[in-house]
């Protein structure tokens, strides 16, 4: 199969790739629910040396950048509570953690997250949190920028292999908030 953006040799539906994923991430594809198809998330084998963005784009193609997000875990803080939330932004901007994730999550501070807890609780490795699969009871803020998208470079849960999903099939997503401005110019 080809995938609907970028040149890739290993390409097939994420249902056909759930040995691929992590847990969540397969799970995920498993129960997928909502208006785009389970079918219509696409799976593409890429080499996890080159799972970073920069090395990414450089070893893939350069239009693949404006059509990759990233997704980080964040951590607000408010009276000595702590929550967690994953936000999506276009691969060309940065989270705005100190403005609009603070005050989406009400909270006094907001940071990201350490290594160790985002892979802890996400289950998926560092540098390739997907927001597919993500603990039910997660905020998952994206960019509108993103969700714009006809299709989107995302992680896979894995260093190992990318999604290229329908931005608006990450509005869909549980605990999905579209927010405008949650990627600020880099």
């Amino acid at each position: 199969m080809r995938a609907p953006i970028g040149t890739f040799d290993d390409a097939r539906p994420a249902p056909d790739a759930l040995d691929l994923l992590t847990r969540p991430v397969a799970d995920a594809v498993r129960h997928w629910r909502g208006a785009v198809p389970a079918q219509d998330l696409i799976h593409v084998d890429t080499d996890p040396e080159w799972a970073d963005t920069a090395t990414f784009v450089e070893h893939y193609g350069p239009e693949l950048l404006a059509q990759s997000a990233n997704c980080v875990v964040v951590a607000g803080k408010r009276g000595g509570e702590s929550s967690l939330a994953a936000c999506v932004v276009l691969s060309t901007t940065k989270v705005d953690v100190n403005g609009v994730v603070r005050r989406q999550l009400g909270a006094r501070k907001a940071s990201f997250a350490s290594m160790d807890t985002a892979i802890g609780e996400t289950g998926m490795e560092y540098g390739g949190v997907t927001p597919i699969g993500l603990p039910a009871d997660w905020p998952v803020l994206v960019d509108a920028a993103v969700v714009d998208l006809p299709y989107v470079l995302i992680g896979s849960g894995t260093r190992r292999g990318k999604l290229i999903v329908p931005g608006k099939a990450l509005a869909e997503l549980p605990g999905a908030v579209v927010l405008d401005g949650l990627g600020a110019a880099v």
